[in-house]
Parts: structure tokens; sequence; C-alpha cells
């Protein structure tokens, strides 16, 4: 199963992040979660065996 550990704005960010954490060996996926007027926000999705794992790597990297 997916869950979503990162929802980002845009998505020249969400490609930074994803890219991010590829390069830190994670499989991820990116799904369009909202848009708002000329918002649009994307959630990043990881394994749910390694979500807790992804999302300390995302601040560690300063993401979150």
């Amino acid at each position: 199963m997916w869950i979503t550990v990162f929802v980002a704005e845009g998505h020249e960010k969400t490609k930074e992040i994803e890219n991010a954490l590829i390069r830190e060996g994670f499989l991820i996926k990116t799904n369009l979660f909202s848009k708002e007027s000329n918002t649009v926000y994307y959630e990043i999705l990881a394994p749910d065996f390694e979500a807790h794992e992804v999302q300390d790597v995302l601040i560690d990297l300063i993401y979150i």
C-alpha cells in the first residue's frame, strides 16, 4: 500500500523532492492532489513499510 508522506506545492517543487528521495534509494510516486486557482498541489507517496524513514529523510533534507 502507498501512503502520502508529503504534499508539495507546484510541479517543480514536487519533482525536486521526488528526485531527492529517489537519489536516497526510495520508491516514490506522485499524484495530483488539489488545484486551487493557479496553485497545484501534489501528494508524494511512498510504500507504507518505508514511509516513516522517508519522512525522516525529508526532515534531514529540510523539506519538512
